[in-house]
């Protein structure tokens, strides 16, 4: 006798799933932090690995029948050490903010300094900021970026590196759209015997696939979500050098968490797997290609973009000269079949949840096939939104467009018939 499917247990989630699954096939994904995850990689996400438990790592367990699970586990460290050319990789944190926060566990003390860029500049909430535990258990020192071309102030962050001597700098972003210099970042940190860690949750599938330059031998630390760019599962993982390794390890597990997720390992070594091929580079390439003319698109329509366009994946816009906030210009844009999220902007004179600008990207536009010619298109429908945004009838017009080019553009391992 077969099991009964989730429809027939619960059909208010499966229907509820469902909507998602149409939601996500229909519209233009510009959220700068999503993706469209393979077949592949979610069958393993959603595989039998889930039912067994795993505290330690390979070899190392305090639970029996692990010899699948440590083979697992090992062939994902692996691949992502080759991947990103790593001396250790860990695979166990459950996503990027407890990845973080083993790199705090693994070098600091609470009350002692740490440095990172700023949340209304562009930072993560975990690189010290004041709600975050980041900024209560340490001291904070914040750096920001220049007003005159919204790019890192590299003289701000030596000035502050030597006056504060923080035990750890990092150096990533959320909102940022240009490239970062490494190698001024690990100078800073040699010279005031700081311990770099670069947060690459964003670009992690740019710098694996060579369309970003990498911070591996240059940050002594790594971190990162593993979906977004690289397209895995949601979840997080650590890089770092040899020396490192045993403090990284401790600090994960036992320092901050239990048993791994091991059905998320799985599908990360699926994906590492992936972004080892010519056409994961390929589709890395496109992603930038596709941001800078989607940039350039906006900026023909007189929108202002922070920092004067895009390095890599990621643009955030400031619609001050449009006269309209980013809230209602991204619930307009949702009508419309355009899904972004309302961002604050540097130097922002507006509240974060009413903030002046908005925050696009193009992975997951990009994993559906589209190129410049689709980004084109799609800054149009954004300019004529947000130069209409009360025109309830402009957006159901562009919906339906929208729905249009998402049917010749199938989004990948969503399933549908």
């Amino acid at each position: 006798m077969s099991e009964p499917t989730l429809a027939q247990v619960d059909p208010e989630i499966h229907a509820l799933i469902e909507q998602e699954r149409h939601r996500q096939s229909d519209a233009l994904r510009l959220i700068a932090s999503e993706n469209y995850a393979s077949r592949a990689v979610q069958e393993a996400s959603g595989s039998c690995l889930n039912n067994k438990y795993s505290e330690g790592y390979a070899e190392k367990r305090y639970y029996q029948g692990q010899a699948v699970i440590d083979a697992v586990e090992t062939l994902a460290r692996t691949r992502i050490e080759r991947l990103f050319g790593a001396d250790h990789a860990n695979v166990q944190p459950y996503s990027g903010s407890p990845a973080n926060l083993a790199v705090y566990l693994a070098f600091m003390k609470p009350g002692d300094k740490t440095m990172g860029l700023g949340l209304a500049a562009g930072g993560h909430l975990t690189h010290g900021h004041g709600v975050s535990i980041t900024g209560k258990y340490f001291e904070a020192i914040q750096y920001g970026v220049r007003e005159s071309d919204h790019r890192i102030d590299m003289d701000e962050v030596a000035r502050l590196a030597r006056e504060h001597r923080p035990k750890l700098i990092w150096c990533g972003t959320t909102a940022y759209s240009r490239v970062i210099d490494y190698d001024a970042f690990a100078e800073i940190a040699r010279e005031v015997g700081a311990v770099l860690v670069a947060d690459i949750a964003h670009i992690s599938g740019l710098v694996a696939a060579g369309a970003h330059p990498s911070p591996v031998g240059k940050a002594e630390v790594v971190s990162s979500t593993t979906h977004k760019t690289l397209r895995g599962p949601r979840g997080g993982m650590i890089l770092c050098d040899a020396a490192h390794a045993k403090k990284i390890d401790r600090a994960v597990f036992p320092g901050l968490q239990g048993g791994p997720h091991n059905s998320q390992i799985a599908a990360l070594a699926v994906a590492a797997h992936e972004a080892s091929t010519d056409a994961f580079r390929a589709y890395a390439k496109q992603v930038v290609d596709n941001a800078r003319a989607l940039a350039e698109g906006l900026a023909s329509r007189g929108i202002a973009l922070v920092a004067g366009g895009t390095d890599t994946h990621l643009i955030l816009a400031d619609l001050t000269p449009k006269d309209v906030p980013g809230k209602p210009a991204a619930v307009a844009l949702e009508r419309a079949g355009i899904v972004v999220n309302y961002n604050s902007v540097p130097f922002d004179k507006r509240k974060p949840f009413d903030p002046s600008g908005i925050r696009l990207g193009t992975p997951a536009l990009t994993s559906r096939g589209m190129k410049e010619d689709e980004m084109r298109r799609v800054a149009g429908w954004i300019a004529d939104v947000i130069e209409g945004v009360e025109d309830e009838a402009l957006h159901a017009r562009i919906a339906g467009e929208v729905k249009d080019l998402c049917a010749s553009f199938p989004a990948p391992g969503l399933l549908l018939d």
